[in-house]
């Protein structure tokens, strides 16, 4: 790996060393945009709207629209006056519970490894954090944008974990939240069963990206001149027609493959069945 960015965990009169690296990388297949006769790239052209002339980087600035449809400049020095933290300093604000923070806050994981003359405190600030069960919520200043961050400890190594800002995280506003969605005791305890029924230490290593791997098989197969031949459609899922009955099914199905026995074929749920028991009615709420 190599480091993208240099800087200094900040804690109090202690300054520790590091070096910022990208801890997880997207695995796609990339294309390119080609003319379908000849396979030619695709070439695009920097052309302003005004006069049509091709227009160079040095020439291009940054542009904020306003909703008059006129147009704010700003150059290079503009933005120098700006109060974003140049210290490349990664400074520790507080220690909370990771319970805390709500993983929809996450944006992006990197590494962080010392410096060889910040060693030292590097590991006795790791010990110390992995020791408390808790995460320091920092600041820091990457590629021309603050953010706050969280240092939790992974496999040895301090992984910093930028945020989104609290305005940037959309409400949930829909509609059903606000219906009296009636639930009944059985409906529920069946689903509860299946959930327990399916439930497994996590392990990552079992899944992987079908979608991917088909893909580049296309692609192998276009490059040895074989002819492709397009997978079988899974048939598309349908309504359950007994809420109940499906979720009786799921729970068996879960079971025999635990046990490792053949799934049976699924079968159309029928009229509905009578269901025993009083209901259960519970008002869905708005999140805070």
């Amino acid at each position: 790996m190599r480091s993208i960015w240099k800087g200094a965990i900040s804690f109090g009169l202690v300054t520790i060393p590091v070096k910022l690296y990208s801890a997880t990388e997207q695995k796609d297949v990339t294309f390119h945009q080609v003319h379908r006769e000849d396979g030619g790239r695709i070439r695009y052209k920097r052309v302003c709207t005004q006069d049509g002339e091709e227009v160079p980087y040095s020439d291009i600035a940054k542009g904020y629209e306003l909703a008059t449809g006129e147009m704010v400049v700003l150059t290079d020095e503009d933005f120098e006056d700006l109060p974003l933290s140049t210290s490349r300093r990664i400074d520790v604000l507080q220690f909370t519970p990771a319970e805390q923070i709500d993983p929809i806050y996450f944006a992006k994981s990197y590494y962080l490894e010392p410096d060889a003359q910040g060693a030292k405190p590097y590991v006795l600030l790791r010990n110390a954090l992995e020791s408390s069960g808790q995460v320091a919520v920092v600041k820091v200043a990457l590629r021309q944008r603050e953010s706050l961050a969280t240092l939790r400890v992974r496999d040895g190594v301090f992984v910093l974990e930028t945020m989104l800002w609290p305005d940037e995280i959309r409400a949930p506003d829909f509609g059903f939240l606000e219906e009296d969605i009636e639930v009944r005791a059985q409906e529920l305890s069946m689903a509860e069963s299946l959930i327990s029924t399916m439930e497994s230490d996590f392990d990552p290593s079992e899944y992987h990206d079908t979608y991917r791997e088909a893909l580049q098989q296309v692609i192998e197969a276009k490059v040895a001149g074989k002819e492709v031949i397009a997978p079988r459609e899974e048939e598309e899922a349908r309504p359950a027609v007994d809420l109940m009955a499906a979720l009786r099914a799921s729970v068996e199905a879960a079971k025999r493959e635990r046990e490792g026995e053949p799934a049976k074929p699924k079968q159309a749920a029928g009229g509905a069945e009578k269901q025993k028991g009083a209901p259960l009615k519970r008002k869905s709420r708005k999140s805070a």
